[in-house]
């Protein structure tokens, strides 16, 4: 089974800091910024596994760019990333309620 090394650009570790103080800070919640925290390294490990076998995305648009999307395992929260040799680069994370199609850059 081939593995991937997962890197993450600047732009998604700035999302995820700003999930994770949105957690902590406005919900008053820092177990639930943990329990977030801890589910996107369990999604990264398996990320490792699979990023090459995931199906492509519905949106035209993520496809066009070469994109793919895997669902955090515990909450409502997505990364979308691209394969770079043997490397799967992370370069944004969503909560599924957001509109990655519009957002990005």
């Amino acid at each position: 089974m081939k593995t991937y090394k997962v890197l993450l650009t600047a732009d998604a570790r700035e999302d995820l800091k700003r999930y994770l103080s949105y957690l902590k800070n406005v919900k008053k919640s820092p177990q639930a910024a943990r329990n977030v925290l801890n589910d996107y390294i369990d999604t990264r490990k398996e990320l490792e596994k699979c990023a090459g076998s995931l199906a492509d995305p519905d949106s035209q648009k993520l496809r066009e760019r070469g994109l793919k999307r895997m669902n955090f395992l515990r909450h409502n929260y997505f990364l979308l990333y691209r394969i770079e040799e043997n490397n799967a680069v992370i370069i944004s994370i969503f909560h599924s309620l957001e509109d990655a199609d519009s957002k990005l850059k």
